[in-house]
Formats: structure tokens, C-alpha cells, sequence
């Protein structure tokens, strides 16, 4: 007879998806907390209230589903978690889950490390919401479709600012009265649950260079680059909220706020120069084409060249910025979507480099997109190392629930 294995969910709710994916933990993982939790099948539903499309698949790549539904049948996120979880099921022969793990972008000053979720942490996430109002609102809703259906199950949430907790005064300030930094107004910097997973596995494949002083740039549709020593954040390029540091997809970057100055005294209104600003700037506010790299690579539109320059340079310019703060530059990684995927992406940033620090890509190897892209002359390795958000979500997920007692 078969063993059948505890099953964690993992819940990444964005504005208009929600993402589940469903991992098994085995044996030789509810006695040792580093033992990865393994992917046995991923879901997810876009276009929720438009148009919305479920795909599902199991880990092996059997897809379970493939479909298009009418707005009124997927018309919020409630609807959209239960109709994956309903279809991801059926490939695990109705396993029910005794956790259930999200991803929460915003921890605030409250959260250093992922937390069980009770009513406490709900109304410290809520106090949240203005500081990630795109993402933290779609957080919470699922976190109240799980609590509705199976009200005694285990939730977890895992923050996207927790890897940054433990960043000097001195990377948290802006220079605002000080009174406004005692109230929480400070940098907490984003992406951590990515920046977790590449800290723990640059030390799985090259524990030399994970010692030391490594700049990770997660260039995703979200993009930001961490400093980290010693495999730990010291520093981040977002701020306060997601909108910080470099241009993104649709996501403005750092900017002079004397243009939000600017708009405003022209009569914009606020809802409308913050839907500019997350939504309608970036890559797409520059090019007016789109806000996909791959699109805009492909395109001999000025506009859509002077974008990919625009993002390339900027990068170069924060990975300049995080190098002081190291006080040198012993290995560079890339991941996530344009990091780990676009060759140009890389090659354009990193020709910025070459005179700094000695950077030197080996064209082959970036092309293949290989683990080591850097020339054997290049003064600091590059690296290039796909992420695992949902993966490090489980990891957190299942040390909450073996400190419980429920493995």
C-alpha cells in the first residue's frame, strides 16, 4: 500500500490571476528543514473578470487543463481559487492539503519571517493595503476564500519584504522628518522570496561566491536588484512600496517626486497618477508598444529601442549603486523572467560593466543561457539562476507547520 504524503498549497494572488501550486512532503523532509517540499502540479487562472483562462499541469507536464471561461462563472478571485483547486485535484486524487502557504508582497516593519496567519496578522496585513494597493488587497482575499471553505486549516504568509528585515538604518531611511520613519515610512525593499531562494541555492552550486559580496537582479515584469553578504540582503533598489528603483514592465521607478508634485497641481487626481505610475509607465509608458521585453526586442520602433537602452542602463547604473555599498562586487546573478531568459537583456547591461569591474560574458554560454555566462577573464562571475517563489513559500510553509507539530 501506497504512503500517502502530506500536501501543501501554495497561493500567489496577483490583481487579476491567482497562481496554486501543489507540493508533496516527503518523508525525509518532516525531520529536516532544508529538505525541499516537491512540486506535483501548478494552476493558474488570468484574466479574472475579463477573461478568464485555467491552465493547469502536473509536475511531470501532463496538462489536466486548458480552458476559457465567461466572466460570470470566474468573476472574482474567489471563484478562481476554487475552481483550481477543484481542477488541480483531480490529478491528486482529492489529497486535502493541511497547510496552505501565500505569498504576501507587504510585511511591513511587523514581519521579519513568515508567520502563521490568525486574526492579529490579518489586521496588521490590512493596515498594509496603501503601501502595496495593487497586490496586498488580492493577498488578503485569499487568504479569506481559504478561511471560508476550511476555516481550521493552516495558512502561512510568506513576505516579499521579510529577506530585507534586517537592512542598517542607513539603507531604510529617506531623508523626511524622522517622526515619519518612527511611523513606519521607511525602505523595506521587495522580491525577497525570490532573493531567499537564489541566496539558498547560490550556496548549493557555488558556496565560495556565496560567502561573499553577490548583487542579485531579479528582472522580471517586476524588477529590482538586491545587495547581499554573506549570502544576506544589505540593500535593495524598491523602497517604501514596488514602485521604487528601477523602471519595470509598467512600473515607473525611481523618479523626482517633484513630477508627482507636478501632476498633481495639474489636476490629476490621485487614483489617476497612481494608476500612471504602477500601470501605464515603465517599459510600456516609454515605448507605447508593450510592456513584454520580448515584444519590444523584437520591434525596430526608436521608441521601443530607446526603452530596452532605458532599462539596461538604469540596471547598470543600480548594480554601480549596490557595488558601493559592498565595497566591491565578488559575483553577479541573474533571474527571474528577462533576468534569467534574455540573453540581450544581459549583454546590454553588462557592457556597461566591463570597465568598472571587469565584466566579460562569454556569447555562447549567455546565449544558451547556461549557469556561468561570464568569460574565465572576467574579473566577476555572472551567473544566471532560474527562481522558485512558490518553492521557497513551501519550504517557509512546511517549517511553520513541522514547528507545530503537523508533520
Amino acid at each position: 500500500m501506497s504512503t500517502v504524503h502530506p500536501v501543501i498549497l501554495v497561493v500567489n494572488a496577483g490583481s487579476s490571476s491567482v497562481k496554486v501550486s501543489i507540493y508533496v512532503v516527503p518523508e525525509s523532509a518532516h525531520h529536516n528543514v532544508d529538505i525541499q517540499p516537491e512540486l506535483a502540479a501548478h494552476g493558474q487562472i488570468e484574466g479574472i473578470g475579463v477573461a478568464p483562462r485555467l491552465t493547469a499541469r502536473m509536475a511531470d507536464g501532463r496538462v489536466v487543463a486548458d480552458e476559457q471561461f465567461p466572466v460570470e462563472q470566474v468573476a472574482d478571485h474567489d471563484a478562481a481559487f476554487r475552481l483550481i483547486r477543484l481542477t488541480l485535484s483531480v490529478g491528486l486524487r482529492d489529497t486535502p492539503p493541511v497547510a496552505v502557504g501565500h505569498r504576501v508582497v507587504h510585511g511591513g516593519a511587523d514581519f521579519a519571517d513568515a508567520v502563521a496567519i490568525d486574526d492579529p496578522v490579518i489586521a496588521r496585513l490590512e493596515a498594509l493595503v496603501p503601501l502595496a494597493p495593487l497586490h496586498q488587497p488580492h493577498n488578503l482575499t485569499a487568504i479569506r476564500a481559504v478561511r471560508a471553505a476550511v476555516p481550521e486549516l493552516l495558512q502561512v504568509a510568506c513576505f516579499d519584504t521579510a529577506f530585507h528585515a534586517g537592512h542598517d538604518p542607513l539603507a531604510q531611511l529617506m531623508a523626511l522628518p524622522y517622526e515619519y520613519y518612527e511611523r513606519g515610512i521607511r525602505r523595506y525593499g521587495f522580491h525577497g522570496l525570490s532573493y531567499a531562494y537564489i541566496a539558498r541555492r547560490l550556496r548549493q552550486v557555488a558556496p565560495d561566491l556565496a560567502a561573499g559580496r553577490v548583487i542579485v537582479a531579479h528582472l522580471g515584469n517586476g524588477a529590482s536588484l538586491c545587495a547581499m553578504r554573506e549570502g544576506r540582503s544589505v540593500e535593495s533598489t524598491m523602497g517604501l512600496t514596488a514602485l521604487d528603483g528601477m523602471p519595470m514592465g509598467t512600473r515607473c521607478g525611481n523618479i523626482d517626486p517633484g513630477a508627482v508634485l507636478w501632476l498633481a497641481a495639474q489636476g490629476m487626481e490621485a487614483d489617476a497618477i497612481q494608476a500612471m505610475l504602477y500601470g501605464q509607465s515603465g517599459l510600456k509608458g516609454i515605448s507605447g508598444i508593450s510592456s513584454d521585453m520580448r515584444v519590444l526586442l523584437a520591434s525596430n520602433d526608436p521608441r521601443a529601442v530607446l526603452a530596452v537602452n532605458f532599462y539596461a542602463y538604469r540596471a547598470a547604473q543600480e548594480i554601480g549603486k549596490l557595488a558601493v555599498t559592498l565595497g566591491g562586487l565578488d559575483a553577479l546573478v541573474f533571474t527571474a523572467g528577462i533576468g534569467a531568459d534574455s540573453a540581450e537583456v544581459r549583454t546590454r547591461i553588462c557592457a556597461y560593466l566591463d570597465g568598472l569591474f571587469g565584466v566579460r560574458l562569454d556569447a555562447q554560454a549567455n546565449a544558451a543561457n547556461t549557469q556561468r555566462v561570464s568569460r574565465d577573464d572576467s574579473r566577476v562571475p555572472v551567473l544566471v539562476l532560474p527562481t522558485d517563489e512558490e518553492g521557497m513559500i513551501a519550504l517557509s510553509t512546511a517549517r511553520i507547520l513541522r514547528e507545530r507539530g503537523g508533520l
